[in-house]
């Protein structure tokens, strides 16, 4: 039986990796976060006590195969608050890790998500880099009620993205896992970019209302969240996400789905129809 650590495993991604490791096999997957007792996750998992930033819950790690890795979003230094717990996996004797990452990644050294990619390049581990694409997820949580009302509020301009299902990526992040594929890096993409203007028009085809995309500018979009009293560090966060899009830089189609599933990846379309009662 293998023994497996999942972070993060009350978010979106680390959620769906404990669901599908332990629909593969009868395995020991340890579901890793801050506060075990709130735990409200698969009922086969191990609800374990995990953070970070203190090394007294480094102990998880013992007799792991494997360990999937996310960033928390809040994280500050990555050097000093998660380089520590790379250095503990390794005197742990686990074998191989799951990175999830973002596309272009390799594009953009300054962000924490390549500065943990390269320390984990240089230590014995084997790995797997998960890039993954903007997440259809978010259109049903952070902005699940503009689309009720008939919205599509974000400042992506007229910039294609190939949104990918986060399904998909957790489904990606259990196989790497599971093979032993020694060291490996893969672009998690939908089967194909679009723009947000075509995204409401999905919107409108499926839910059966209409969705209109209305295309803020930066500052219009800070101004709008402002007024809705949202926290301005989300809202700037928001704005990072969207600005690549806005740019042009995020509709290249990826294939790493298709490589470890051996499957298309899910499409928007499908996402949308599947999560139809969020917006309904």
């Amino acid at each position: 039986m293998m023994g497996f650590l999942v972070t993060g495993a009350t978010g979106t991604t680390g959620r769906g990796v404990v669901r599908e490791l332990l629909a593969d096999a009868d395995h020991e997957v340890r579901a890793g976060t801050r506060s075990p007792d709130r735990y409200d996750g698969p009922d086969a998992a191990t609800p374990v006590r995990f953070d970070f930033t203190d090394p007294t819950s480094y102990g998880a790690f013992a007799d792991c195969d494997g360990v999937f890795l996310v960033r928390p979003p809040a994280m500050g230094r990555v050097e000093r608050d998660l380089f520590p717990a790379i250095d503990a996996m390794e005197r742990a004797g686990v074998q191989r890790v799951t990175v999830l990452s973002v596309l272009g990644a390799d594009r953009v050294p300054i962000l924490p998500h390549r500065r943990i990619e390269r320390r984990v390049e240089s230590s014995s581990l084997d790995y797997a880099f998960l890039r993954a694409a903007y997440f259809m997820q978010n259109l049903a949580a952070v902005h699940a009620a503009d689309v009720r009302g008939g919205e599509l509020v974000v400042p992506a301009g007229d910039g294609r993205v190939a949104m990918v299902d986060a399904r998909d990526v957790a489904a990606v992040g259990a196989r790497t896992l599971l093979d032993a594929g020694g060291r490996r890096t893969l672009d998690l993409t939908g089967p194909f970019a679009l723009d947000f203007h075509e995204a409401a028009r999905t919107f409108s085809q499926v839910l059966g209302f209409d969705v209109e995309y209305t295309n803020p500018s930066f500052p219009t979009f800070v101004g709008e969240m402002r007024a809705r009293g949202v926290p301005t560090g989300l809202t700037l966060a928001m704005c990072g996400v969207y600005a690549p899009t806005r740019l042009g830089l995020t509709g290249r189609v990826g294939d790493g789905v298709e490589e470890l599933l051996g499957r298309r990846p899910r499409s928007f379309e499908r996402f949308v129809g599947d999560y139809r009662d969020v917006w309904t």
